[in-house]
C-alpha cells in the first residue's frame, strides 16, 4: 500500500492539473525551497570560512596548549607538577611567557601596552615569522635587548623596525613604598629597541601586545626567573592533542588550568556561535514563510483531486490512505525543492571557493581579496533535517483538515 501511496503522489508531482495556477503555485513553492535552502548552505560556509579564518590567524601566535594558574596571575616553573612536565616525550617544547601591563613611552609618545616576555623557545610554540610585517623576530641580539611590536601599537606610539632609537617602558614597583614626592622613582625602567612589526589581524594583539625576552620582562615587573604567567606546549608529532590536555590536567591537578585554542579565544569562537545560530533561526524563519507556498499548493490539489479522491474512496482507499497520498504530495515538493537547494548552493560555495566571484577588494585593508567558504557536511545535513521537516509540517497542515466523502 505504501509504495502505491507514493506512486499516485509521484504521478501527481508532475501529471497535468485541471487549473495551470496549481502547477505555478507548486512550482513557485518548490523554487522558494530551493532558495532558502542554496542560500542557508552558502551563508553557513561562509561564516565558517571567516571563523576559518580567524581561527587560522590565531593559530600562527596561540600555543597548541597553555598552562596558566587556576587562581592568581603567575606560576612557578620549579614548581614539582610543572617540573615533571619536562620529562614527558609527547612534549615537544615548554615555553615560558610573562605578560603583564607596562607603560610603553617613544620621544614624547606614551601609552600602556601589554608587554610579553618571552624565552628562547617561542619560536617553536608559534609560527612568528610568518606574521612578521616589518623587519625581523628577535628580542635579544646578543648585545641590546630587543622588541617586536604589534603593527596597530608601532603606529600609535609612532616608531616602526627601522628606527634606532630606544623604546623605554615602565612598571610600578610591586615589593618597594610609593615615593609620594618623588612618584617616578617607584617605576622600574627598561628600555629595548625595536627588532620588527608583526600582525595577527585582531586588535587584541595588533594595538596591544609587544614582545620582549623574559629576562627583560623578569627586571621589569621584579620577579625571578622561576616566575611566569604561562606556559606554552608544543606536543610532539602524532600527539593527539585532547589526550595530551586530559593527561595534562590530571598530571597537574586543580592548581592549573590547560587550555586549547578554542578555549584561549573562548569569547571569540562563542560569540561566532552565537552568530552562526541567529543566521540558521533567520534563515528558518524565512523557510516557514516559504512554506506557506506548499500549503497554498496542496490545498488547491486536493480540490483539482476531488474527483480522484471519490474514485479512490470507491475503490476501497480508506481515509488515511488518501491523506497520505497528499501528504506524500507536499513532501515530494519540499524534497524536490531540498535537493535542488542542496546541489545549487553546494556548488556556489565550491565555485566561490576555486574561482573568488564574491570579492572584497584588492586593497591592503583586507587579509584577503575573496569571501572564504567551507563547505561542512554537517551543516549540509542539518540543513537538510531542517527543511524537509518543514516541508513534512506544511504538507501535514491541509492533509489534516481535508474533507473526504
Amino acid at each position: 500500500m505504501a509504495n502505491l501511496e507514493s506512486h499516485i503522489a509521484w504521478r501527481y508531482l508532475f501529471s497535468k492539473k485541471g487549473h495551470n495556477a496549481i502547477n505555478i503555485v507548486s512550482g513557485i513553492s518548490a523554487v522558494a525551497v530551493g532558495v532558502v535552502t542554496a542560500a542557508m548552505i552558502c551563508v553557513l560556509s561562509v561564516m565558517n570560512g571567516f571563523g576559518s579564518l580567524v581561527e587560522h590567524m590565531f593559530s600562527e601566535f596561540d600555543p597548541v596548549l597553555l598552562v596558566v594558574p587556576a587562581e592568581g596571575q603567575i606560576l612557578r616553573t620549579d614548581a614539582e607538577p610543572v617540573v615533571s612536565l619536562y620529562a614527558r616525550e609527547d612534549i615537544e617544547a615548554i615555553s615560558m611567557q610573562l605578560e603583564q601591563t607596562a607603560l610603553i613611552r617613544y620621544k614624547d609618545h606614551q601609552l600602556p601596552a601589554r608587554v610579553m616576555g618571552v624565552d628562547d623557545l617561542f619560536t617553536r610554540t608559534a609560527n612568528i615569522d610568518s606574521i612578521i610585517t616589518d623587519g625581523f623576530y628577535s628580542v635579544w641580539d646578543g648585545a641590546f635587548d630587543r622588541a617586536v611590536l604589534g603593527r596597530g601599537l608601532a603606529a600609535q606610539i609612532g616608531i616602526n623596525a627601522h628606527f634606532t632609537g630606544a623604546l623605554h617602558l615602565y612598571a610600578p614597583e610591586r615589593t618597594g613604598k610609593i615615593n609620594m614626592l618623588r612618584p617616578d622613582k617607584s617605576l622600574r625602567h627598561e628600555h629595548a629597541f625595536i627588532a620588527g612589526t608583526f600582525a595577527v589581524n585582531q586588535l587584541e594583539y595588533d594595538d596591544q601586545l609587544m614582545l620582549v625576552s623574559l629576562s627583560l620582562a623578569q627586571r621589569l615587573f621584579a620577579y625571578d626567573e622561576h616566575i611566569a604567567t604561562a606556559l606554552r606546549i608544543q606536543p610532539g608529532k602524532g600527539v593527539k592533542i585532547s589526550n595530551l590536555k586530559s593527561q595534562l590536567i590530571t598530571l597537574l591537578g586543580p592548581e592549573y588550568r590547560v587550555l586549547d585554542r578554542y578555549e584561549q579565544q573562548q569569547d571569540f569562537f562563542r560569540i561566532l556561535r552565537i552568530e552562526k545560530l541567529m543566521t540558521i533561526l533567520l534563515l528558518v524563519f524565512i523557510l516557514i514563510i516559504a512554506s506557506f507556498n506548499i500549503i497554498g499548493s496542496l490545498s488547491m490539489l486536493i480540490i483539482d483531486k476531488s474527483e480522484d479522491i471519490r474514485i479512490l474512496s470507491h475503490m476501497g482507499a480508506n481515509e488515511e490512505t488518501i491523506r497520505r497520498i497528499f501528504l506524500l504530495e507536499g513532501w515530494f515538493i519540499s524534497s524536490l525543492g531540498t535537493l535542488c537547494g542542496l546541489v545549487l548552493g553546494v556548488l556556489l560555495c565550491l565555485g566561490q571557493q576555486h574561482f573568488g566571484w564574491l570579492t572584497l577588494g584588492n586593497g591592503a585593508e583586507y587579509v584577503i581579496s575573496a569571501y572564504p567558504v567551507q563547505v561542512q557536511i554537517v551543516d549540509v545535513l542539518m540543513v537538510a533535517v531542517i527543511v524537509l521537516t518543514l516541508g513534512f509540517a506544511a504538507a501535514y497542515y491541509p492533509t489534516r483538515r481535508m474533507q473526504i466523502k
